[in-house]
């Protein structure tokens, strides 16, 4: 079956037309993501369809995946409408501000779509410097509260700190990205970090991040002989009622084809982020006998025992140049520093 973006968009809408028809709960649906962006949607030949629903009441679900084949699902969002109520709030929502920026609307049973991204994008505000800089400091303080979690680590730490470093690190790393347009998923966080980290003027902090997940010079072969065990915990983790959404069948060629075409590429090294991240979060919720092979990825990559609490440690300095340069770009445009708030 041929797929292109055409066709997931068309499914995109059939989606809709049929949930709306089903719901009247449903006021608007608009697509996000790959799909209305100029990245091409394709990573090993997989994609998501990022769909938002937004709904008249609060929805029982947060998010629901959909599998359509192997390669392709459906990831939807559900929304409450009163979560669009304030468009200053939103403007400074590093997720949700991006999201209703530009998308493509696909339904709208009542007058609500125009009116929202109106006043979110009035006067310029939403890429001017004090609204991008209220993003990343929410961003930042995010990534820094995690790390102060995990300040106290030990060498005996296991999945559950390591995924939590991995989150830390994501919000570090879109802070950097919010600098010049909107966040970096996940698939392709180490793609597209090094472009966001020149457009910031940090190049440097692209080597720094990739030395906290080992993933500096890093064989290709070494990443490539943990693919299988990495699927047999990603599958089993998949069952388990307690894993993070993430962890769905639906979801394992998305990761997993996405992982060998990226080790296949000039940049191998992207590969480590999906890879580590997505063992962990299965990882915490599997036995720890079946944690063995995950243990001796992340010994080699200095992610366990006394490397581990290296790493933190170097979290700490990571954030502290991201905290650095906000407040240098804060100053430079005549707005409050961390240091005069």
């Amino acid at each position: 079956m041929r797929v292109t973006r055409e066709t997931l968009i068309r499914i995109a809408k059939e989606t809709v037309q049929e949930r709306a028809f089903n719901d009247r709960d449903i006021v608007a649906a608009y697509l996000t993501g790959s799909l209305v962006g100029e990245t091409d949607p394709m990573l090993g030949g997989t994609a998501d369809i990022d769909l938002i629903l937004v709904h008249a009441s609060t929805p029982m679900l947060k998010r629901e995946l959909v599998k359509l084949t192997p390669d392709f699902h459906l990831d939807i969002g559900h929304r409450a409408k009163a979560e669009f109520k304030s468009p200053r709030e939103m403007r400074g929502d590093p997720w949700l501000g991006y999201e209703m920026f530009a998308p493509m609307l696909l339904f709208e049973r009542e007058k609500f779509f125009d009116f929202v991204q109106a006043a979110l994008r009035a006067g310029n505000e939403f890429e001017g410097p004090e609204m991008t800089l209220q993003r990343c400091r929410r961003l930042y303080n995010h990534g820094r509260q995690i790390w102060i979690d995990l300040s106290d680590v030990s060498e005996k730490s296991g999945p559950t700190e390591v995924a939590q470093f991995f989150k830390s690190l994501f919000h570090a790393a879109n802070v950097l990205a919010e600098l010049s347009g909107p966040p970096i998923q996940e698939r392709r966080l180490l793609l597209d970090l090094p472009a966001r980290a020149e457009a910031a003027e940090r190049p440097n902090l692209t080597a720094g991040f990739f030395g906290l997940i080992g993933a500096g010079g890093l064989d290709a072969e070494i990443v490539s002989a943990w693919l299988p065990a990495w699927k047999e915990a990603f599958v089993a983790a998949s069952g388990n009622a307690k894993v993070d959404g993430r962890i769905h069948t639906a979801r394992t060629n998305y990761y997993e084809k996405a992982i060998h075409a990226m080790l296949e590429s000039d940049h191998p090294s992207a590969a480590l982020w999906p890879l580590i991240q997505t063992w962990s979060l299965a990882a915490k919720v599997l036995p720890e006998e079946q944690n063995g092979a995950w243990r001796e990825a992340c010994s080699t990559l200095g992610l366990a025992g006394a490397g581990f609490v290296e790493r933190v440690e170097g979290l700490d300095h990571y954030l502290d140049e991201l905290d650095i340069l906000l407040d240098e770009l804060a100053a430079a445009n005549g707005l409050e520093t961390s240091t005069s708030i």
